[in-house]
């Protein structure tokens, strides 16, 4: 029973074959494609005002010199929406599940924006390292510290997308097993779990999106403390 609740977070395959490359490449799939229409139909207009609202939300933190990257936040914010979205759906795979994935996302992502503030201001970028003020015998224990917090900073990223979104999906599995086992004997109590199921899922959907947007929010504030 314990290795079933888990068996919803290994990758499927098919005749040997990992289909983690298909559920990664689904979510761009449903995205309409742009056409030479002069009137756009509602799901492109739709669509148009959704990326208009997530770019917007995430350039705020940003100067000027951030806004190259809209392109980026922008269609990682709209991956990591619709992955953890479809994860919700019955009978998927959620490859946002998957440390190693979110570790791919986050890594070279903080690379890119800590090289950018050595390129850029090197001094600045190691002043993080040590606060003004600093009593002199606590200069190298604080930029050991310092350093470890930097270099944590994209396995935070992975591991809280990864939990949460773990978490929310075995707390489903599990309620959704209870109604199912009860409906035959305690009726009435399976209905309550039924009920207490669907404010999950509501709320796992709430978590989908809070957490793909914190995700990228918080590259965006990397990325202005280096520019």
């Amino acid at each position: 029973m314990n290795l079933s609740f888990f068996d919803q977070f290994s990758s499927p395959s098919l005749l040997g074959i990992p289909l983690i490359l298909v559920a990664t490449l689904l979510p761009a799939l449903l995205l309409p494609s742009p056409n030479n229409r002069w009137i756009a139909g509602r799901l492109s207009t739709l669509q148009l005002w959704l990326i208009s609202l997530i770019t917007k939300q995430l350039m705020i933190p940003l100067d000027k010199k951030g806004h190259k990257w809209a392109l980026i936040l922008t269609s990682l914010m709209l991956f990591l929406l619709l992955t953890n979205l479809l994860g919700l759906l019955p009978y998927t795979f959620t490859p946002t599940t998957q440390l190693s994935m979110n570790l791919a996302l986050a890594f070279p992502l903080w690379l890119a924006t800590l090289l950018i503030g050595l390129r850029n201001q090197p001094s600045v970028s190691l002043g993080h390292l040590l606060p003004e003020g600093t009593p002199t015998p606590l200069i190298p224990a604080l930029i050991l510290i310092e350093t470890t917090s930097l270099l944590i900073r994209p396995l935070a990223l992975g591991v809280r997308l990864t939990a949460n979104l773990t978490a929310g999906h075995l707390l489903i599995q599990l309620i959704s097993t209870a109604t199912t086992a009860l409906f035959s004997t305690m009726p009435a109590v399976s209905f309550l779990t039924l009920i207490i199921l669907f404010l999950l899922t509501i709320l796992e959907v709430a978590v989908a999106m809070i957490q793909a947007y914190v995700f990228v929010l918080l590259l965006s504030l990397y990325l202005q403390e280096n520019i």
